[in-house]
């Protein structure tokens, strides 16, 4: 996991404002395969939002710790049940924001 600083989080937050979750993590919970995909979005999108439901038994500080942990993607922001996930791609060609991330540096 790459530590983010101030100035990149507010940037991201902002690039996430207009997006809708990609994720809901639900009844089942946060597991495997679930985190398998959460994994290839980010590898395509970069920064995508993960909502967790109502009927969910999971919180959200801990969901972004396992998040953390076991993608090596940072939790840019929570919001209530919403998370804002960020990891940079490792192929060029999807890579929008992490470019623009580390000129911030």
């Amino acid at each position: 996991m790459v530590y983010l600083k101030g100035k990149q989080k507010r940037f991201l937050r902002s690039q996430a404002h207009h997006l809708n979750p990609i994720f809901q993590i639900g009844k089942g919970g946060l597991n495997n395969p679930m985190l398998a995909q959460i994994d290839e979005a980010l590898e395509k999108r970069e920064l995508i939002k993960i909502n967790l439901l109502q009927n969910t038994d999971e919180v959200a500080e801990d969901v972004a710790a396992v998040i953390e942990k076991a993608l090596g993607a940072n939790v840019v922001q929570i919001i209530g049940r919403v998370l804002v996930v960020y990891k940079a791609s490792s192929r060029e060609k999807y890579q929008q924001f992490s470019v623009l991330v580390n000129k911030m540096r």
